[in-house]
């Protein structure tokens, strides 16, 4: 492959012309018609989507590069094009977990496209793969075929009329049939997976059906009756995990949503931009059924007047980022619904606005993601304390269940729950900080107080003598989250004793404190995974003499280090879980140790924990554990209302937790391919 690529150089001016009038012309391709890219000349003909694609050199040859662990989506050519084939090398660096990686063709957008799959999971699997109205479907399958990372891999996906071929190194390995998409472009697509593209060729298919003589009368297409769409059939999401591994479970036990009706019911609204959602969340707007059907950028100065009405209104304003000063920044607030359901087939990413619950009941959230909505807190001196932009707040609501969700990086809060707000569940959901790439949140923001330092006093003492880091160190530092879920608000609220939420199957990476911190009330948490090891790194590479200069200017700038919290004698029970990286596993106890009224209860069982060379398991009660709670006396635990659960649930072993939740099928928006009718069950027994 890489000698083809040399020997494509030498010819590439002589096709030139043809490249130029075939490859990016905006014209159907029914034939004959050949077209490469070898991305020597950048990346110019490709509009990504989502992740962060690039081209870079590897070993001496331009490729081009996706290198985030999120998915990953770009796409080139003309909607027109119908029968053809579409060959790339693909190379594929980091699995990340359980993954796929895809070469795709009649490519129409994220949620409609064929594709050649590379699938690492049980040995390794080949796949053909289709994704229709945001549902994926395996086609065909090749089990056993083993794959691996940092070898180039020579992909084809042809398509002739109904029939999909795919070839790994010039082998035909698989062959369906469908009929679902008939033209489309060409994509590459990675599902969190981190993957190099090379020689990507594009060959016209001469079409099978005969072409009828000029002589011969055509009788016009006659209209026959279309029966009404159906959701196409859904693959389990893994071989090894039924559909019932994501029941709803937890104090949310019984929550219905807007429950399951028809999309042609008057109740059900498909939501494209922001004035759709101001419509359907307005107060006694009657909608049941929510579906988010494309991404959607909230900000108050992006979103059109139209929507500029409740439930949005303008947020605090942003001081640092240079894109949120662009966007501005959105809060909507649900008031007193019951009985609703927002969900997105496709994992659609929200960015730019802050959600509020009020006075709700049964409400269900599921597969959407939650970004940008960070900045650089030069306000409150890195206290956080200016902005309050939580994603989710609940408040006084019950029945809440929000599922298979991830939240990125956020100023203040990821979800915080408030005001005696009960029933609460929260389960397969994926919070993250910054992955510190060189377009990320993170770096943008960095890079503009680096570019004008003299307006940022706190970083341009950070960057100075006095404290001696390099940009970075603080992008490193500044990656994680500073907080996750606040439960309870306020101090000794007469309402904190209500309080219920369980916590299950989420995956917490890099996020610095608060998974949960709860006042008064009920948390339960099972098989949750707190992965800190990267920010426990940074945190140790901020030396005591930066941590002195920093704190002499009244600054705060560092890393937290807290896993669950209990206070003012609220009661957590977290088990078979694990905990990597963090300093304080379990606190009860955030005012004085001294003071019993501040503290809480809270007990681990049956889980992992790991910090530098220590590897613990076990649970806070055993002697000498390192998942005692520090820093007040223990207080035995127990329940606050009743002495025993009031639902069921099934615990999994701690040792697989981590690659579970990290897997394909795992924590997060956009793991299962599941249809809108399972999209809005609540049990798949």
């Amino acid at each position: 492959m890489r000698i083809r690529k040399k020997f494509n150089k030498m010819v590439i001016l002589a096709l030139s012309i043809s490249l130029v009038l075939s490859f990016w012309a905006s014209q159907p391709v029914q034939a004959n018609v050949w077209s490469q890219d070898t991305f020597e000349e950048g990346d110019a003909h490709w509009s990504a989507t989502s992740g962060n694609w690039s081209v870079v050199s590897d070993q001496g040859n331009a490729v081009y590069y996706q290198s985030s662990n999120s998915e990953g989506r770009t796409s080139a050519g003309d909607l027109e094009w119908k029968d053809y084939s579409v060959t790339a090398d693909v190379k594929i660096t980091d699995f990340n977990g359980s993954t796929r990686t895809y070469v795709a063709g009649r490519y129409i957008d994220a949620n409609n496209y064929y594709a050649a799959s590379l699938f690492n999971n049980a040995g390794g699997k080949l796949e053909i793969r289709k994704k229709v109205k945001g549902s994926s479907t395996t086609l065909a399958t090749k089990a056993d075929y083993e794959l691996k990372t940092n070898e180039w891999y020579q992909i084809k996906l042809e398509m002739k009329g109904s029939t999909i071929d795919m070839y790994v190194n010039d082998v035909l390995e698989l062959s369906a049939t469908d009929t679902d998409l008939t033209q489309g472009s060409v994509g590459l697509v990675t599902i969190k997976s981190a993957a190099m593209y090379d020689n990507v060729n594009i060959s016209g298919v001469t079409p099978s059906l005969p072409v009828p003589s000029p002589e011969t009368p055509i009788d016009p297409p006659t209209e026959t009756p279309v029966d009404p769409p159906v959701d196409p059939p859904t693959e389990m999401p893994d071989d090894t995990y039924a559909l019932s591994e994501y029941n709803l479970s937890g104090f949310a036990t019984g929550t219905t949503g807007g429950g399951q009706i028809a999309d042609t019911d008057p109740r059900y609204v498909k939501v494209y931009n922001a004035s759709d959602l101001a419509l359907a969340l307005k107060k006694g707007s009657k909608y049941k059924v929510i579906e988010i059907m494309n991404d959607l950028n909230l900000g108050w100065n992006e979103i059109p007047d139209a929507a500029k009405v409740a439930p949005f209104s303008a947020h605090n304003a942003a001081l640092t980022h240079p894109v949120l000063k662009e966007t501005g920044v959105s809060k909507i607030n649900i008031d007193s619904f019951d009985g609703l359901t927002i969900f997105s087939s496709s994992g659609a990413t929200i960015k730019h606005a802050a959600f509020t619950f009020k006075r709700s009941n049964n409400i269900i959230i599921r597969n959407l993601e939650f970004d940008e909505l960070w900045e650089w807190d030069e306000a409150s001196k890195g206290d956080y304390d200016k902005n309050d932009w939580d994603y989710i707040t609940v408040e006084n609501s019950s029945n809440i269940w929000i599922d298979h969700t991830t939240f990125h990086k956020a100023y203040d809060g990821l979800i915080d729950i408030k005001k005696g707000s009960n029933g609460v569940t929260i389960s397969w959901s994926s919070f993250v900080g910054d992955d510190q790439s060189s377009n990320s949140w993170v770096t943008q923001q960095i890079n503009a107080l680096e570019a004008n330092k003299t307006a940022y006093p706190m970083y341009a003492y950070l960057r100075s003598s006095s404290v001696g880091m390099s940009k970075e160190q603080i992008i490193a530092v500044a990656a994680s989250q500073k907080k996750g879920h606040l439960i309870g608000a306020n101090e000794f609220a007469t309402d904190n004793p209500d309080l219920e939420v369980t916590l299950h199957h989420n995956y917490y990476k890099d996020i610095q404190d608060r998974m949960p911190r709860l006042r008064g009330g009920n948390v339960h948490a099972y098989n949750i995974v707190m992965d800190n090891a990267e920010a426990w790194t940074m945190k140790n590479n901020i030396t005591s003499d930066m941590a002195k200069a920093i704190s002499a200017k009244g600054y705060h700038f560092g890393i937290t280090s807290n896993g669950a919290i209990s206070t003012e004698n609220g009661s957590v029970l977290l088990e078979k879980s694990v905990i990597r990286g963090v300093q304080y596993p379990l606190r009860n106890n955030q005012v004085s140790a001294t003071q019993s009224k501040y503290t809480g209860k809270i007990t681990a069982v049956d889980t992992i924990y790991e910090l530098d060379e220590l590897q613990y398991r076990g649970g806070s009660e055993d002697a000498g554990s390192p998942l005692s709670p520090v820093p007040a006396a223990v207080i035995p635990f127990s329940w606050n209302g009743f002495s025993v659960l009031p639902y069921s649930y099934t615990a999994e072993d701690p040792a697989g937790l981590q690659a579970r939740l990290t897997a394909a099928n795992g924590a997060g928006a956009g793991k299962l391919s599941l249809n809108t009718t399972q999209w809005l069950s609540t049990n798949y027994n």
